[in-house]
């Protein structure tokens, strides 16, 4: 098939298109006018917040799309595409039982904004690299939002730590999905990039052959599968690895960039 037919790109941020040290690599500008020229969508597909992509990508703020938090919410040019919230009731269960795991810090994602309680200093620098809108609150179970995901993070790993107990107390009503080395995802059991993709296929009218996409870790799997041409990052966790076609350089070597650009030429 022609790599012109290609019509969506989605790109992971952390791991992926951002380098070691979580920079976007300036070129990326650039390359997203040449995308545009070719009626091309590019997304940032990540578990980010909404208004921190916005922060990262503030030149293209109002022209570019966002899958934001884990596929739950879809916003392009300010306006919400798609969205796939949780039951409040479940969402606080999930709460009352990490508050109980030792060295875990919780962030309750919301359409409005982030929530935290904690106030140690190193969790509330973790956590604002991810979310740039947020409220320290004192109970997290009296919030008021429409919830879309709780992130936890365990600063000595999510996989060892968060996820054998809150996978089996939650997965059978939610998704949970490890997102990063030392981050845990619960959402809607719905939700996932892919599904967001497989959404934006059906109602932007793309195939899953025009459909292209990267990432390294777990909650990137989904995203993968929803697209023909899908590339793993070198330095993708291998059990990612098997779920993409194609590999692409390591987000150290813009690895995303090279590909498009070879795509584009």
């Amino acid at each position: 098939m022609s790599e012109q037919s290609i019509k969506f790109i989605a790109a992971d941020m952390d791991g992926t298109l951002l380098d070691g040290q979580g920079r976007l690599d300036p070129e990326f500008f650039t390359l997203y006018e040449q995308l545009e020229q070719n009626d091309i969508i590019f997304a940032a597909a990540s578990g980010r917040q909404y208004y921190s992509l916005m922060k990262t990508f503030e030149p293209l703020e109002d022209r570019m799309m966002f899958i934001a938090e884990n596929g739950t919410l879809v916003m392009h040019q300010g306006k919400e595409l798609y969205s796939c919230s949780m039951d409040t009731r479940s969402v606080f269960d999930i709460v009352k039982h990490v508050r109980q795991i030792d060295g875990a810090y919780i962030v309750l994602s919301g359409k409005t904004s982030a929530y935290i309680e904690t106030k140690t200093q190193c969790a509330i620098d973790e956590i604002s690299k991810y979310y740039h809108r947020c409220e320290q609150v004192d109970d997290l179970l009296a919030v008021e939002d429409e919830f879309i995901k709780v992130a936890i993070c365990h600063f000595d790993g999510s996989q060892e730590h968060l996820y054998p107990s809150i996978n089996a107390l939650f997965s059978a009503s939610n998704k949970v999905v490890v997102s990063a080395k030392i981050w845990l995802d619960v959402m809607n059991a719905k939700a996932s990039k892919g599904d967001a993709i497989s959404y934006l296929q059906q109602h932007l009218k793309f195939s899953h052959q025009q459909t292209m996409s990267f990432g390294d870790y777990f909650n990137d799997v989904e995203m993968l599968q929803a697209s023909y041409h899908s590339y793993a990052m070198e330095n993708a966790h291998e059990g990612v690895k098997i779920h993409a076609r194609f590999t692409a350089p390591s987000n150290t070597d813009s690895g995303v960039i090279k590909v498009i650009k070879q795509h584009l030429r």
